[in-house]
């Protein structure tokens, strides 16, 4: 009873199983016409052009719909199909996408994670070493020999490497088309490469791929990724676009001279190939590639009438490819191949047969140390011939001699090559004993190298002007060495030759800018933000640092003219400068405006109380009356000052906190005192206005500035000196000796003398800043929101 109660759902479980199965068998084939939307009369090229619009509105990096991936995958696939014209044949009479079955059937219908993988549950071809492609396992890299062979052969060859996973359910749809390309590729001589993320992610990480499946190309060391669909046409264009711009020259009956002319300027022998195709075979560019530091290369296409007399010239058999060298004789090949499909095998033996002209010049000590090895065993002897000239035309006579001598030179063991003393000094002095430095004539010296550390023996064998004389003395002396080595009777140690061929270090500068903005832009185009973010984030910062400049700058810099209102709100700017008044400060500000806070319960705490350690708040006492008069002149006065970053500026609003100032003064027995000899002292409130308060929060100690008027009022002379040189006790400056008037001269008087209450502020801020003046200590300050503002 328990099992039948079981059965059911399993019953039930595989009747769903099949009704969705049928449904996934169900789905209509899909037609790759109607999904590129061209006809079955369209052409290749027509095919090609949608495909390429199609690919890039619904690749998934561009596309963010939902279907984008599903449907770029049609596409592709579909692309497959008609640009083959076997496969579309096929179609076009069979109705099938595939050589196996329609697409959108079992092995393509299920998807996962936006991702196909096969249907059979039984046969899951992931995270299983058993049934991982054993095409992939032969071409696996590692970290280690990544960087220890990949590089390194970069230099030679262009690498192509693919990045998967156990886990890619998307590396199902390229792995037919990886596996066609590889097997073309390989032939050529480009390098294959496979990183398993599971395996490798270190290699992963290094190469910058963070996504499978990707596609990447090395050369050089340089990694580039792949962006487009992945089509086999698309591989060979990205292999070939990793390749330099001017590897093979374009050589016609116009150039011709020019190009071959040059091997005494670049030192190379120069190398011809003749075919039919218009464009450049990628064969010959990667052996152009691969032996780039050897030789020259050159391309002749036979089918434009350009080239007809260069193939009337050399006798070219236009049915198969030929390839003609050519060395210090332009007139004659120093060699030929020719062969109807020539293989990578075939080019690679004719181009090391013949990388060396047959007298080079040595330029650096690389070439130097593949003309003249070092002695490993006593049959592999080589011997080098070396005539050290001058690049003068009266040297040209010799040089010839010497060339010719060369040519007719058939042993083995003997290489033939010629120095500039100017450019190869050090070597020179050595090998002619030479003790100074001034160019002597030319001369002929035969060495044998012993060590890579430079140890050489040698011999000077003759002056040498290309005389009979002179190569008959030769002659000898290379007969004598073929039977005794011994007449090498001196020895030294060679120094390395100088690089001629060195570019200039701007040169060099300007080749490495130019390939890291192309890397930038690569990465820009394709959306690489992964790798772009430390550069954008320093651009960005860049940009902020100097629009906020920029911006501080044109707000802070105005006309010294120039005169506004001045701003008293909260937390808002007083202006530096009033219209109608006068100032007879001693500091001029440079800009107009200082920024003064007022001091409010809001701001209380931060800008006294919990004030910074070593930080002064300057606080200005006024009413609303006075305000814009007190703060005008507070600004012009403190300006000099305000690029100490310890001093802060506020003001006190006594119509609203009069007894926070009565209080605070209360802890002062001195500041008390004020006007206690007067008569009315007693009778009349105490004005406070123009009073400067230096608060210390942090130790709880403040300094006090009194006005002082220093018009033309006699009695406020005598108090002058004690406000402006003490934080203590000065009579004030209020006039309240004359009786309010309401005439317009009264009010322009009082506006006058409050004008003047700050005058001497700015010695006052001076001792401030020494230290001399006075400190009155507060055991605790009171508090700003508990006293009643005075209304």
């Amino acid at each position: 009873m328990a099992r039948s109660k079981l059965s059911l759902p399993l019953a039930i479980v595989a009747v769903l199983h099949v009704l969705l199965a049928g449904l996934v068998y169900a789905e209509p084939e899909m037609d790759p016409y109607k999904i590129l939307g061209v006809t079955k009369r369209a052409s290749q090229a027509e095919i090609k052009k949608v495909y390429k619009r199609l690919a890039k509105e619904w690749h998934p990096d561009k596309n963010k719909d939902p279907g984008a991936e599903d449907m770029f995958i049609k596409i592709t696939k579909s692309y497959e199909i008609l640009s083959n014209e076997e496969k579309r044949a096929n179609y076009d009479r069979y109705g099938q996408m595939d050589d196996t079955q329609p697409y959108g059937n079992a092995h393509y219908g299920h998807r996962h994670d936006s991702f196909y993988f096969d249907e059979s549950f039984f046969n899951f071809p992931f995270n299983s070493k058993n049934h991982r492609d054993f095409a992939d396992s032969k071409y696996t890299l590692h970290f280690n020999q990544y960087v220890n062979d990949v590089v390194p052969d970069s230099y030679k060859r262009p690498y192509l490497i693919k990045i998967t996973s156990d886990w890619c359910f998307s590396c199902i749809h390229i792995e037919p088309v990886w596996k066609e390309v590889v097997q073309e590729m390989e032939s050529l001589g480009v390098g294959v490469g496979v990183v398993d993320v599971g395996y490798e992610r270190r290699l992963a990480n290094h190469l910058g791929a963070h996504r499978t499946p990707s596609i990447l190309g090395v050369i050089n060391g340089k990694v580039t990724f792949f962006h487009y669909a992945v089509a086999k046409e698309h591989l060979r264009q990205f292999v070939e676009d990793l390749l330099p711009q001017r590897l093979v020259e374009r050589v016609t009956d116009k150039n011709d001279l020019q190009f071959l002319n040059s091997w005494h300027e670049l030192n190379k022998p120069h190398v011809l190939l003749f075919d039919q195709v218009p464009a450049v075979p990628l064969l010959y560019k990667l052996a152009a590639f691969a032996y780039k530091d050897y030789l020259q290369f050159g391309y002749v296409d036979q089918g434009l009438s350009e080239t007809a007399n260069l193939q009337k010239q050399f006798n070219i058999n236009t049915y198969a490819p030929t390839m003609l060298v050519f060395k210090e004789n332009i007139d004659k090949p120093a060699d030929i191949i020719q062969a109807k499909g020539m293989k990578k095998q075939i080019i690679d033996e004719f181009m090391s047969n013949n990388k060396f002209l047959l007298a080079p010049r040595l330029v650096n000590q690389k070439l130097f140390d593949e003309l003249c090895p070092v002695k490993q065993f006593h049959r592999r002897r080589k011997y080098c011939v070396l005539l050290i000239t001058g690049d003068e035309e009266i040297f040209s006579f010799g040089n010839q001699a010497f060339l010719s001598f060369a040519s007719a030179n058939t042993r083995e063991v003997v290489r033939f090559a010629y120095v500039y003393q100017r450019l190869q000094q050090p070597l020179c002095d050595i090998l002619t004993q030479n003790k100074d430095t001034v160019q002597s004539q030319p001369q002929v010296v035969i060495l044998e190298r012993r060590n890579a550390a430079g140890k050489a023996f040698f011999k000077p064998v003759t002056a040498w002007n290309g005389s009979e004389e002179d190569k008959q003395c030769l002659q000898e002396e290379l007969e004598r060495l073929q039977k005794d080595p011994s007449i090498l009777i001196h020895d030294a140690m060679l120094p390395e030759l100088n690089n001629e061929f060195a570019s200039m270090f701007v040169i060099r500068w300007i080749y490495a800018s130019y390939d890291y903005l192309s890397e930038v832009t690569d990465d820009i185009l394709h959306n690489n933000w992964r790798e772009m973010m430390p550069l954008l984030s320093l651009i960005f910062s860049a940009l902020f640092i100097l629009f906020g400049t920029v911006v501080i700058q044109a707000f802070s810099d105005s006309s010294d003219d120039k005169q506004t209102k001045p701003k008293a709100k909260d937390g808002t700017k007083a202006e530096n400068g009033s219209s109608g008044s006068s100032s007879t400060s001693s500091r001029p500000p440079k800009k107009n405006f200082v920024e003064v806070t007022e001091l409010t319960d809001i701001t209380y705490l931060s800008n006294l109380v919990k004030l910074r350690p070593g930080h002064m708040n300057i606080v200005l006492v006024l009413t609303d009356a006075s305000k814009n008069i007190l703060l005008s002149k507070f600004a012009k006065e403190v300006y000099s000052f305000t690029g100490s970053l310890t001093l802060h500026f506020s003001f006190l609003n006594l119509d609203k906190h009069s007894e926070w100032m009565n209080t605070l003064l209360e802890y002062t027995q001195d500041a008390m005192q004020i006007d206690a000899d007067d008569d009315e002292g007693a009778n009349r409130k105490m004005d406070y206005t123009g009073y400067v308060l230096a608060l210390n929060g942090h130790k709880k100690y403040l300094c006090l500035f009194k006005p002082v008027y220093t018009g033309e009022d006699l009695d406020s002379k005598s108090s002058e000196d004690e406000g402006a040189a003490s934080c203590g006790r000065s009579r004030s400056s209020s006039r309240d000796d004359h009786p309010p008037r309401k005439s317009n001269r009264a009010r322009s008087i009082s506006t006058l003398q409050i004008h003047h209450k700050l005058d001497r502020l700015g010695l006052w801020m001076e001792r401030l800043m020494e230290g001399t003046l006075p400190r009155y200590y507060i055991p605790a300050w009171p508090g700003l929101d508990k006293i009643t503002p005075n209304k």
